[in-house]
């Protein structure tokens, strides 16, 4: 349809380029997302399979194993045999390691050590909030930028052009739709994980300082 106005068949035609030259990256970039999708949900697998499950008891020992033990050595060896990831043996004895700190600087350094180990969750949350987001977004777009030469085909008898358009709008939005949704779920999934993690290791953490500053 052209605009009934000076240069509404530039600014129609105009649209109309720009809109169907994104159909390419659009569904360049759908294909991307389902790869990423995919790999991260066998990521998800492996991590589900090889991560170690801290019951709360397990935690609340360790903590009056903690407070009880004698010395720096002592602690640092309840640190180096308790069941918990090692990720969290690292941070607790490099925070046992600070004795020549004083207690503003060590807990500095806790607090220092705590935000990196946030900052790895967060970025691996990230990638699949992404696709959360732009996966629906991308897919809508994949459903509408071909319907506008299939209408035009349709008007011109043309079934064939019409048909092809409707498939790629059909499986663009499927796509689109389902990698964000697996990506909302896996996201959930992890985010419960890390929480927990940082919650322990909040926990953790406290009762190394409280040991060490006193």
């Amino acid at each position: 349809m052209v605009l009934n106005i000076p240069g509404g068949e530039f600014l129609t035609g105009s649209l109309d380029v720009i809109s169907q030259s994104l159909t390419v990256p659009v569904l360049v970039i759908l294909l991307i997302i389902v790869i990423i999708s995919i790999i991260t949900l066998g990521g998800v697998i492996a991590e589900y399979t090889s991560r170690r499950k801290v019951p709360v008891g397990t935690i609340r020992d360790l903590i009056y194993d903690i407070n009880r033990a004698e010395s720096v050595e002592a602690l640092k060896s309840v640190i180096g045999s308790a069941k918990i990831p090692k990720s969290q043996k690292k941070v607790l004895t490099e925070i046992a390691s600070s004795q020549e700190l004083g207690n503003s600087s060590r807990e500095a350094l806790a607090r220092k050590l705590y935000e990196f180990e946030e900052e790895k969750t967060m970025d691996n949350l990230q990638k699949t909030d992404i696709i959360t987001r732009i996966g629906p977004t991308l897919g809508l777009m994949g459903t509408l930028i071909p319907m506008g030469p299939g209408l035009a085909a349709l008007g011109a008898g043309d079934i064939n052009t019409l048909a092809s358009s409707l498939t790629v709008a059909f499986n663009t939005t499927i796509v689109g739709i389902g990698s964000g949704a697996l990506c909302y779920v896996i996201g959930k999934v992890r985010s419960g994980w890390y929480d927990r993690y940082l919650s322990d290791l909040d926990a953790l953490i406290d009762a190394v300082l409280d040991k060490m500053n006193s």
